[in-house]
Order: C-alpha cells, then sequence, then structure tokens
C-alpha cells in the first residue's frame, strides 16, 4: 500500500440498500385489509337487508292494489277477508306472534289503530274488518278507502320492519 495514500481510498464504494419488498406487507397493511374487509361485509350486509326490506314491502303494496283492483263488487265477503288475512300477515312479520295471533275482532282493531290506523279501523272504514267478512249479505263497500287505509299502514309498519 502507498504510504502516501489515503486510508478513505482503500475503502469499497457505497452502495445503496435494496428497497423494501412489496411482500408480505407490514402487520399494520393486514390490519387495515381486514377492517376494510370487514367494513365492505357490513356494507353488503345492510344493503342486502334494505333491499329485502323494500322488496317485500313493494311486493305487499302493489298486493293490496291487486287485491282492490281485482274487487268487482260482487263478493265484498271475500275482498275484506283477503284484505283481512294480508294485514294479519304484514302484523306477523312486524311483530311477536304472541302479541298478534290471539287477537280477534274489537282486540284486532284496536291494536291496528294503536300501530297506525289512527281510530280508523275502529271508529271508521275499517271496522267491516271485524264483522264484514262473516256477514250473509253485504252491499257495496267502500273498497277503495278501505285500500287507502291498509296502505297507509301497511307503509308505516313496513317503513319499521328489519
Amino acid at each position: 500500500m502507498n504510504p502516501s495514500a489515503s486510508p478513505l481510498e482503500a475503502l469499497r464504494p457505497i452502495h445503496a440498500a435494496p428497497p423494501p419488498e412489496l411482500w408480505p406487507p407490514a402487520p399494520g397493511w393486514w390490519l387495515l385489509g381486514m377492517l376494510l374487509l370487514a367494513g365492505l361485509l357490513a356494507a353488503a350486509v345492510w344493503g342486502w337487508r334494505r333491499y329485502r326490506q323494500y322488496r317485500f314491502k313493494s311486493k305487499v303494496l302493489s298486493e293490496i292494489d291487486n287485491i282492490t283492483n281485482r274487487y268487482s263488487g260482487d263478493n265484498p265477503a271475500g275482498y275484506l277477508t283477503t284484505i283481512g288475512v294480508l294485514l294479519r300477515r304484514i302484523a306477523l312479520r312486524r311483530y311477536p306472534a304472541e302479541q298478534i295471533a290471539s287477537l280477534t275482532g274489537s282486540d284486532w282493531l284496536r291494536f291496528l289503530d294503536s300501530t297506525g290506523g289512527d281510530g280508523a279501523f275502529s271508529n271508521g272504514v275499517g271496522q267491516l274488518l271485524e264483522s264484514g267478512p262473516y256477514r250473509a249479505r253485504i252491499k257495496a263497500i267502500p273498497a277503495t278507502e278501505l285500500a287507502v287505509l291498509v296502505r297507509r299502514w301497511a307503509e308505516q309498519n313496513l317503513g319499521r320492519a328489519g
């Protein structure tokens, strides 16, 4: 070695470190990915439930319209029975069966009033649901007015369905 040469000249040149590898990611990225996946899954479940609720509600409302449109005035007892069964099905979906199943007559009408009927079932056109299906002869009924009442009640109760 040359005594006059600088000792720094004997060192090898500096090399840059290799860039970090992309795989496997750091633990923080794993955690972020899992949180993102859980959030997407929760949003998908929420969206699916909302879609099913909307689909059920639209089917029920169109069924009310279909029942009313099919009613020609010659079978009022059948119309009232069909509307009453539909109301019962909606109530059983929304409220516990123990609360609904045993209700009949004026108790049923009071329940409908307390859950969105605003008195129109016990004191208005909804009274037809209590005794109408069992009468031997019923003349004309206000089917359109009853359908509006049932539709309003269904919209209120299906909007809260889960």
